[in-house]
Parts: structure tokens; C-alpha cells; sequence
């Protein structure tokens, strides 16, 4: 669809009504950036509308209607619309300004996707799975150690639309880094992508290493002295949360992949050397998650054997104390049977011989476990 078509497709769908409602929206709720830590959320969709022309910030209009009419008439610049947790009533405007396919919208309202790029005619859908590291005094049984978000990011050839769920992944900040680089920022709303990607990476990566933590923490105490006590509950805890971890890093690989070789209209060439940059972390992150999901594994292995090790030393304990026991318990059973005519029954040194006997056997069979490690 051409500029002017678009345009005309804006200002018919502002008169029928479809549109009205997000410049209401937009006019009557303030704009917050419920992404940046230092603001707080007025319960409203819209996080923030921000226009650029070759990379400098430049006024937004009345609404969000008039400010993408202003860019598009200006024909070099882009609008980068921000939303957290929209609903499909306050999404469906912004879609049928934007022209984005229907089924990208549902995706991006109802979350829980998969990391993914797809492409609908000249616009871009990415998917990017956000992690945080849950701080935590002492890692148990049932301690969260990784939270996750999504954002989704719509780029075409002059808008950017991200769609956030949790509360975590800060963009705020990230707006803020790259209206300090203007030079990055004038190259379109593929920098924005990219800068997303790369700070959703980054975040891989800190999460990793500090999961890392987690884990030598649960390595020292299985190999301490008392390991076969430690708990197993926080070994399988740390395998579900990374599982989790995994979800999210793993599947971005083949999308970053395709920003970084394939050609796309949307994406500058001079761009895509940035996007490798993002693959090299990505499979950094991955290579990492793989190498603690077998480490854990091995971990496990080590509790698990200590923990068969310690039942044998228990076993062969229990072993030497019943053979100690079965010698007076014999001796006792034999003499205790009332039989008139017995070995020794009526000498009067027959108790004392029969003790000593019980003490001397006795006495030998401690000396041996103890000197085989028995007792």
C-alpha cells in the first residue's frame, strides 16, 4: 500500500470511529512508561508515543493519529508506540492503523508465545522471551530463580510498535540510550529491533551468570563433608528453573539467525552486522544453558551416589553390630535349653568361662570390623 493510500486509509478510519477511540485514549490517559522503575502505572495500555526524524526526537501531534500523519507526510522518520499488556478492545485501532495482520495482534495480546520472527507483507513480527534473576537470601526446594516476560515488537517502514506482558524487561531506559545515539537511532526502526534484541540478550547472559551462582552454591554443599544430607528438592528446583531459562533463549537462535543473513526489506544491510553481533550472544547464552542443564545432571549423579555410598556404610554398620550381638545371643540360647545332662553345666567356673568365651569372641570380631572400616 502506498504513503498516500495509507494516509487516506488513516483519515477514513479516524472519521468512521475505529481510530477515534485510541486518540481518545491517548488525549485523555497521561502517557507513562510503566517499563522505567521510576514511574509508576496510571492503568492504561499506552506506555508512550515518541516520533523521530533522521534520529533526533521531534513533537508528537494531539494523538497518536495525527502523529503518525505528520511522520508519514514528512517521509523519513518513524513512530515507536509502546504498550504494556493491551487488550484486544485498546489493540484493535492501533492494528488497523498500522495495517497489522490479524493473526500477529492475537498473538501479541494473548502472550505466551514462542520466541519467533515472521514476516506479513512489509512488516516484521518478533517475539522475544524477557528473563529476570529472582534474588533470593537462600536457594530452597521451592525458591523462583528465573522470571519470565514477553515483548513483542511490530517494525514496518515508518512505526515501531512494542507490546509488553510482565513486569520486568525495561524498555524506558533502553529509549532513553538510544535518543543519546542519534547516528544509531536514524537508521530506522530496524536500530530499535536490534536494540531490543540486544538488551533482551544481554539479559540472557547476566541471568546466566548468576544462576551460575546457584550452582557452584549446590556443588560445594553435595561435595562437602556431610553431602549425602544435602537437600535434592533445590538440584531439581534449579533444573525446572532452567528449563525455563531454556525456553526462552534456545528458539531465539533461529530468528536472530535469519536477522543477521537474510535479506529483509525492513532491515538495513549496515544493521544486520549488528544482529550477528546478537547471535554470537545468543548462542553464548545457549551453549552456557546446555552446559548447566548437564552439570546439574552430574550434580544429581554425585548426591545420588553419596546418598548410596552412606546407606551402604550404614548397612555394613548395622551388619558388624548384629554379628556382635549373634555371639552371646548363641552361647545364651545353647545354655539356656533345659537339658539334664549338659557340657559343663554344674562346674562352678562354668558362668565365668562361658562370659569369658562371649567377650574374647566378641572382642575379636570389633577388632576386625573396626580395622576393615565396619565400625
Amino acid at each position: 500500500m502506498s504513503m498516500a493510500g495509507n494516509l487516506r486509509k488513516v483519515t477514513g478510519l479516524s472519521k468512521v470511529g475505529g481510530l477515534r477511540r485510541v486518540a481518545r485514549l491517548t488525549r485523555r490517559r497521561a502517557r507513562v512508561d510503566l517499563s522505567h522503575p521510576a514511574r509508576s502505572p496510571l492503568g492504561t495500555a499506552v506506555v508512550n508515543c515518541v516520533a523521530y526524524e533522521e534520529g533526533s526526537r521531534v513533537p508528537a501531534g494531539r494523538d497518536l493519529v495525527e502523529t503518525v500523519q505528520r511522520i508519514r507526510k514528512a517521509d523519513g522518520g518513524f513512530v515507536w508506540l509502546g504498550l504494556h499488556e493491551p487488550t484486544e478492545v485498546e489493540f484493535a485501532g492501533i492494528a488497523e492503523l498500522f495495517d497489522l495482520h490479524p493473526l500477529a495482534v492475537e498473538d501479541a495480546v494473548d502472550a505466551h508465545q514462542r520466541p519467533k520472527l515472521e514476516r506479513y507483507g512489509d512488516t516484521l513480527f518478533a517475539v522475544f522471551k524477557t528473563v529476570c534473576y529472582v534474588e533470593h537470601t537462600e536457594l530452597t526446594a521451592t525458591s523462583e530463580v528465573v522470571n519470565t516476560g514477553e515483548i513483542m515488537v511490530f517494525v514496518g517502514q515508518d512505526f515501531v510498535v512494542t507490546v509488553r506482558h510482565g513486569r520486568h524487561g525495561s524498555l524506558g531506559p533502553l529509549r532513553e540510550e538510544l535518543e543519546a545515539r542519534p547516528e544509531q537511532l536514524a537508521k530506522g526502526p530496524a536500530a530499535v529491533l536490534h536494540a531490543i534484541a540486544d538488551h533482551v540478550v544481554d539479559d540472557y547472559l547476566n541471568v546466566t551468570d548468576s544462576v551460575q551462582e546457584d550452582i557452584d552454591q549446590v556443588e560445594t554443599d553435595v561435595f562437602a563433608a556431610n553431602g549425602a544430607r544435602a537437600d535434592p528438592g533445590r538440584i531439581y528446583q534449579l533444573k525446572r528453573e532452567l528449563l525455563e531459562l531454556k525456553r526462552a533463549v534456545v528458539p531465539l537462535g533461529r530468528p536472530i539467525m535469519d536477522l543477521a543473513t537474510r535479506p529483509i526489506r525492513v532491515i538495513d544491510p549496515e544493521i544486520q552486522a549488528y544482529f550477528r553481533d546478537v547471535s554470537d550472544h545468543q548462542l553464548r547464552a545457549a551453549e552456557q544453558i546446555a552446559a548447566f542443564d548437564e552439570l546439574l545432571n552430574s550434580i544429581l549423579q554425585a548426591h545420588l551416589a553419596q546418598v548410596s555410598v552412606a546407606q551402604n556404610e550404614d548397612m555394613r554398620k548395622i551388619t558388624a553390630w548384629a554379628a556382635l550381638i549373634a555371639v552371646p545371643t548363641m552361647v545364651c540360647g545353647v545354655y539356656g535349653m533345659n537339658f539334664d545332662y549338659m557340657p559343663e553345666l554344674h562346674w562352678k567356673f562354668g558362668y565365668g568361662m562361658a562370659v569369658g568365651v562371649i567377650a574374647i569372641v566378641c572382642s575379636t570380631l570389633y577388632r576386625g570390623f573396626k580395622r576393615n572400616g565396619w565400625l
